[in-house]
């Protein structure tokens, strides 16, 4: 099939669709050419965005979003005289989307090149004529936008709050279930000593609770208002501007800061990084349960249904693809960090570059973290913890696993350096030659001569070198409990 041919074919497709919709906004009638992003395909993007964070970002409610913000700014104005009261109170009426012609809107940017006009237009279009003329008084359009903005940012981590402590209460269940489940710990890649199950979890969940706090931490900087004018002065807003910017905070439970920040965007990229940071800290959880699903390694395994398919030639197939997909969520967060530091760099006291990267950023970091939190809460509900894999597979490498502990028994009497360099060549001798090093190391007179059979015996039990690993989950799970501080 050449490549005209394909062509034809994605347009007949189109074109079937096309029947469904009443006035298309392209010139080629056969099709809208809607859903082109893939968070907003009806077909894949529900492994990049979920409901919550779609809701959030809904193009509608952001709309309506600038709107309560219009609304705010003019009841606070009203409440210092800035406006009359009658006026404010016209605009709350009148600031009502569903009551807009939205696709003279649309076109009224389209036309204009401005974001925020065509939207005000209309609002004042529903205003009587004395309310018309107190829209938007004062203020910049950055002033509307950045303060929505903020909200949108609140939403999204009231969000990920929520989805974070679900997380985490099955993590720490997931911990406290497997408290004393012995396994290998790996460094490298490479079998290193005894650990437990409940031991990596809870290196998850403090990781995890440590982004609790950061996003907690970072709401009293990120959540502020902005309403300073054209360049920072608040000079339209005369000498009730300071109490007038108090109100306005207030009706919208947000802080105020100490000065504008058009230009300062550091808050914005705050939150973006930090959420990339949540979400990468997320894939390292599902990219080791990715791991230890191989079948080669096999100690856990992720949740299948029926109606899954792994392959579409290989009938086997149980793909760990929400692990994968929360890889891939990770390293889309990550690119949005780099167009939120890149909007920290502007010119004098307005530059508009900063908040068309932002637009994409913040919204892009919240489907992703969010999505993120989605999936990997599903696989840990429905991970298996191959408890006796764990095991067979510690004991299996006891004989290498174990050697640290023989070297610090017979340091006692020789001294740590000399033990180690004693094992260290039996160890590699024995890995070089494929013998067992158990059998070596109860068999090299250096060792016998400060160690008797039963004392090598017990150190060559793999559950007698756990250290402080069920204290250490103990505690982990604790804190975890107690919530956010």
């Amino acid at each position: 099939m050449d490549s005209q041919t394909l062509e034809m074919v994605a347009r007949s497709s189109c074109t079937a669709r096309s029947n469904t919709r009443k006035t298309p906004r392209t010139e080629d009638t056969s099709c809208l050419h809607e859903h082109s992003h893939i968070l907003d395909s009806k077909t894949h993007g529900g492994g990049y965005a979920g409901p919550v964070s779609r809701q959030i970002f809904c193009s509608h409610c952001r709309l309506q979003r600038w709107l309560d913000v219009e609304v705010a700014l003019a009841l606070a104005q009203a409440e210092v005289n800035i406006i009359p009261r009658q006026a404010a109170l016209d605009i709350q009426k009148a600031a009502q989307l569903s009551a807009f012609d939205l696709d003279q809107v649309d076109s009224g940017v389209a036309m204009t090149g401005h974001s925020l006009m065509p939207l005000l237009n209309a609002l004042q279009k529903n205003c009587n004529a004395t309310a018309r003329e107190y829209v938007h008084f004062g203020a910049t359009t950055q002033d509307i936008q950045d303060t929505a903005q903020s909200l949108e940012m609140r939403d999204v981590l009231d969000a990920m709050d929520h989805a974070l402590n679900v997380l985490l209460k099955k993590l720490t269940a997931l911990a406290s279930t497997h408290r004393d489940s012995l396994m290998v710990a790996r460094t490298h890649s490479i079998p290193a000593l005894p650990t437990t199950f409940a031991l990596k979890v809870a290196g998850w969940i403090d990781e995890l609770l440590r982004h609790r706090e950061r996003l907690g931490e970072a709401r009293r900087r990120i959540l502020v208002v902005q309403l300073f004018g054209g360049v920072g002065t608040m000079a339209a807003f005369g000498a009730e501007a300071m109490p007038m910017l108090e109100g306005f905070a207030s009706r919208l439970g947000l802080d105020v800061p100490l000065a504008g920040w058009h230009v300062s965007r550091d808050r914005v990229a705050e939150f973006v990084s930090t959420l990339a940071m949540t979400t990468a800290s997320l894939a390292r959880v599902a990219d080791e349960i990715r791991t230890l699903n191989r079948w080669e390694i096999g100690e856990v395994e992720v949740g299948w249904t029926a109606q899954q398919i792994g392959s579409s030639t290989m009938p086997h197939k149980r793909n760990p693809e929400g692990c994968e997909q929360v890889v891939v969520l990770a390293r889309l967060a990550k690119a949005q960090v780099m167009l939120a530091l890149d909007a920290m760099i502007l010119e004098h006291e307005r530059d508009y570059r900063g908040t068309r990267l932002e637009w994409c950023a913040v919204a892009d970091v919240s489907h992703y973290a969010l999505m993120a939190l989605s999936l990997l809460t599903d696989t840990i509900s429905e991970l298996t913890v191959n408890d006796k894999k764990m095991e067979r597979t510690a004991q299996a490498f006891g004989d290498a696993i174990c050697t640290e502990a023989v070297v610090f028994e017979m340091a006692r009497k020789l001294g740590k350096s000399s033990a180690y360099a004693i094992i260290f060549e039996i160890s590699q001798a024995c890995q070089r030659d494929h013998v067992s090093i158990r059998e070596a190391v109860e068999s090299d007179p250096r060792v016998t001569a400060v160690m008797d059979k039963d004392a090598l015996a017990r150190l060559f039990e793999p559950r007698s070198h756990l250290g402080m690993a069920q204290t250490i989950v103990d505690r982990v799970v604790a804190e975890a409990g107690s919530g956010p501080h």
